[in-house]
This record gives C-alpha cells, sequence and structure tokens, in this order.
C-alpha cells in the first residue's frame, strides 16, 4: 500500500531531529573539542608549555573516550543525561551523549593538526617575544585552520553516524524512524530512503567541509 502521503511529514520530523541533535552537538563539541586538542598539544613534552603529567592525564581520559562503543556510551552517560535534560529518550536528550562522544574525537584531530604547524613559525614568533598564548592564537589556530575545518567536518560525519545509532533506544530522528517505521514494520522501501536521505546529508556536509578546507588552505 503506497502511504507515503502519510510517512513523508515524520519522514521530514525526523530529518529536522536529526539535524538538529548534530548542529548542536557540533557546536558543543567545536568548542570543548579545539580547546582540549590545544592543550593536549602546548602541554606535550616539548611543546609551547610542558606538563608531562596534566598531558598524560588528558591524553588517558581522551583516549578511553575514543575507545568506547557509542551504544555502550549511551548507556553509560544515562545517568548524567537524565541529571541535563530531565528523560533519556528523545533528540534533545541525545545530545548529551554525542557531544560526549565527539569531544576527544575531535580533540585527538585538533591535537594532530596543530603538531603540523611547523615548529619555525612557533620559534621564529617567540624570538619575537610574542607570549605562548600569542603563539596559539596567531600562529597555530591560524596556520592549522585548513585540516582545522576537515576535522570538524570528518566530526560531523561521525555525529550523524553516531545519531543514528541512537535511534536505536529512542533516541529520535532518522534511525529512530527507520527502526519504528521501516525494521519494525518489515518496509524495506522506508528504510532504503532512510539510509539514503542520511547518505545524501553526508555527502553534502562532506563536499561543504572540503571545499572550505580547499579555500582556507588557498587563502
Amino acid at each position: 500500500m503506497n502511504d507515503w502521503s502519510r510517512i513523508a511529514p515524520q519522514l521530514a520530523e525526523a530529518t529536522w531531529d536529526t539535524l538538529y541533535m548534530v548542529g548542536v552537538s557540533t557546536v558543543l563539541t567545536v568548542l570543548i573539542g579545539v580547546p582540549l586538542g590545544v592543550l593536549l598539544t602546548i602541554t606535550a613534552p616539548g611543546a609551547l608549555s610542558p606538563r608531562p603529567v596534566l598531558h598524560r592525564a588528558l591524553g588517558l581520559v581522551v583516549n578511553l573516550g575514543r575507545s568506547l562503543p557509542f551504544i555502550i556510551l549511551l548507556v553509560l552517560v544515562a545517568p548524567v543525561t537524565r541529571g541535563i535534560v530531565g528523560t533519556t529518550i528523545g533528540s534533545t536528550a541525545t545530545i548529551v551523549p554525542l557531544t560526549i562522544g565527539a569531544v576527544p574525537f575531535l580533540a585527538r584531530l585538533v591535537e594532530t593538526s596543530l603538531r603540523e604547524v611547523s615548529p619555525g613559525k612557533v620559534e621564529a614568533t617567540l624570538s619575537m617575544g610574542a607570549r605562548r598564548r600569542d603563539v596559539v592564537r596567531t600562529v597555530l589556530l591560524p596556520e592549522a585552520l585548513p585540516s582545522l575545518v576537515a576535522g570538524v567536518t570528518v566530526t560531523v560525519v561521525a555525529l550523524i553516524s553516531y545519531s543514528a545509532m541512537a535511534g536505536a533506544i529512542g533516541g529520535g530522528g532518522l534511525g529512530d524512524f527507520a527502526i519504528r517505521y521501516g525494521y519494525q514494520q518489515f518496509r524495506t522501501d522506508i528504510t532504503v530512503a532512510t539510509v539514503v536521505l542520511l547518505l545524501v546529508i553526508v555527502q553534502l556536509l562532506q563536499w561543504v567541509g572540503d571545499r572550505w578546507s580547499r579555500r582556507l588552505a588557498h587563502a
């Protein structure tokens, strides 16, 4: 039976929920993950402000966060989610585990990007009397900006994947839509349509991120 006219509004709502979850969690991830990545970089041995103990502690936390499968993280942080949002169900609640899961991922990408900046540029800036925090603001971040944009793009794509997994436990969005209306009702056409829509969103975001990164690299 062709009932797409009934399902289409629900599909549109699920798409909006996914974009909402991914958008908010991306902003939060960047606000937390970029400073964390900077801190990992400048506290490393031989870096701007070596702090071996702090660096190892941060590295351990980031590695632990990256090693947890997202579906397990959803369960582990459920009390935190409930404490912040008041519930563990729905798109707003899913933002909490999405952010917690993505921050360590982005922090490592930021660290890798900053380490690629030429040490000579850093040393030249320091020799001119610049303070360490000014080096981060005027050299490290601007020089690594194309790579940072690419890292954020990869993180956004990962967040879309995470948000789809969250649908398995009532997280809302396209993952939840595919399970409820596709898998549970044996509607292969709905499942395929949802997957195709997710692929289109991913490809569009990847294209925008790649273009932005290339433009910054040639600026």
